[in-house]
């Protein structure tokens, strides 16, 4: 099977809702495999259309997650784990009736939380995340999702940072519905080798998110992108090769992800040099794939 190449709804708006879908056309005209919604508030999406639009242009369905700070496995306080957890089951529910084969994104923890903790505490909270992704595992399974858990960089979590941290919180999960999401703007900067990170998910590796050192278009910075192909390659990926990026318009998801400029010329043209440029580095392993 051929790597897809897709886009997240994040490069042209925050939240994604109802009123969003004609970018699915806007993608699906640029050449896109693949859509990818960010799930912010499940409740507010309306499946149905959102299916229908898929079926529409034909794209593959894949959704990630938004973990703000009440949306935390690793939390002191039950509340906020319950409430990480159930919005997991809430995020599966979604991604099943949409078709969705992949829920991607940092589930283990709230996004943002990092500190210098005790190693008591860094244990607790280790367990918190083993136990609360496994539970959430369970619930992928019987979704027919599979999880894709993704390290992010140091200034977004103290928890897991590099491919080979949440290979070890995969095998403490020890669910074959829970695998790897790796990141190209996060590997930048934990990773040794883009390539080395990739041969550690090997077979794990469920999902791929491609942007930038700096969140632009992939091919514009100083991304090892023939390492990442190259790892790719070898261990038989099938997957995705997503576009994250985000927009200043959008001021709450870009104070987030600290966007405080913009990365191209236009958020089309973002799409479409890193469309063009995915397209080209990954070549003929790359095209449209069966739902």
């Amino acid at each position: 099977m051929a790597i897809g190449i897709g886009v997240n709804a994040w490069v042209w708006t925050s939240p994604f809702g109802n009123g969003s879908l004609g970018l699915l056309d806007r993608a699906r005209e640029m050449g896109f495999d693949t859509f990818e919604i960010p799930i912010e508030d499940p409740g507010t999406l309306d499946a149905a259309r959102l299916k229908d639009a898929y079926a529409r242009t034909g794209l593959r369905a894949v959704a990630c997650g938004a973990f703000g700070p009440t949306r935390d496995l690793t939390h002191d306080e039950p509340e906020y784990r319950a409430e990480g957890l159930n919005y997991i089951r809430a995020c599966l529910k979604l991604c099943a009736a949409i078709g969705a084969k992949v829920f991607a994104g940092p589930m283990y923890s709230a996004v943002g939380k990092r500190r210098h903790v005790p190693a008591r505490q860094k244990k607790a909270e280790w367990k918190r995340a083993v136990k609360g992704i496994r539970e959430a595992g369970k619930a992928a399974s019987d979704a027919g999702v599979t999880l894709a858990v993704e390290p992010l960089n140091r200034f977004e979590t103290d928890l897991i940072n590099t491919c080979a941290q949440v290979a070890t919180l995969l095998d403490d999960v020890a669910s074959d519905s829970v695998r790897i999401h790796l990141d190209t703007f996060h590997a930048n900067i934990e990773e040794k080798s883009i390539y080395d990170a990739v041969k550690t998910a090997g077979v794990r590796l469920a999902h791929v998110h491609a942007c930038e050192n700096d969140r632009g278009a992939p091919g514009s910075g100083h991304v090892d992108w023939a390492g990442l192909v190259r790892g790719l390659k070898e261990i038989g990926y099938a997957g995705d090769v997503v576009i994250e990026s985000f927009t200043p318009e959008c001021k709450v998801i870009a104070a987030a992800a600290a966007i405080w400029r913009p990365l191209a010329e236009s958020q089309d043209a973002l799409a479409r040099d890193g469309l063009r440029f995915l397209r080209k580095l990954i070549g003929p392993d790359s095209g449209r794939r069966g739902a």
